[in-house]
């Protein structure tokens, strides 16, 4: 049986998809790995496996939830603060736990990566997506201009100017507050 998703923003890189598995609606702080939605811890990770094309790959199972966890707060604190030298030795300590092999495919070159613990592969999986979007675009990882939310995107529209994690919520929410102070001024 599928569960689904309960989150209110999925499908963004895998890095910033493990930072959203927080939220808050309605004012309440909610955690996928800690019961939300009447979901199990376990049943949280597997949901989020699921979603981020991982469940193949790996097993939802209390040792890599535990790790999973570890490279959420590492990457918390890195995001929130990219100059933190403590939360970048939080990121490297869950990035020692894999590495990539290279490989010659039927297709030519390729990459393989490998962990001498299997329930580290998803931590580090984030870990090493956060390196790719730090080289590619850091400029364009972002959090929700929203004061109430704490959900993560990766801009990748045009200009590069996306505010909003969703503009039918947050964004439809700060023009209607907007709108709001506008009117009660006149």
């Amino acid at each position: 049986m599928t569960v689904a998703d309960p989150r209110p923003l999925t499908g963004e890189p895998v890095a910033l998809d493990l930072l959203n598995t927080r939220w808050v609606m309605d004012g309440e702080p909610l955690d996928l790995f800690a019961g939300a939605a009447g979901l199990t811890r376990v049943q949280g990770l597997a949901v989020w496996l699921e979603s981020t094309g991982l469940a193949g790959d790996f097993r939802a199972d209390a040792s890599t939830l535990v790790h999973l966890m570890t490279a959420r707060e590492a990457l918390a604190r890195a995001v929130a603060d990219p100059a933190d030298e403590s939360a970048r030795a939080l990121v490297d300590a869950v990035l020692e736990h894999g590495r990539i092999r290279a490989t010659l495919t039927t297709e030519g070159p390729g990459e393989r990566a490998e962990f001498d613990d299997p329930s580290w592969g998803p931590a580090w999986t984030a870990a090493r997506n956060y390196l790719e979007l730090l080289s590619t675009a850091p400029d364009r990882i972002r959090k929700c201009a929203s004061e109430t939310c704490v959900l993560h995107f990766h801009d990748i529209s045009r200009n590069g100017t996306r505010r909003w994690c969703s503009m039918a919520a947050c964004g439809n929410r700060a023009k209607a507050s907007r709108h709001y102070a506008r009117t009660r001024e006149r």
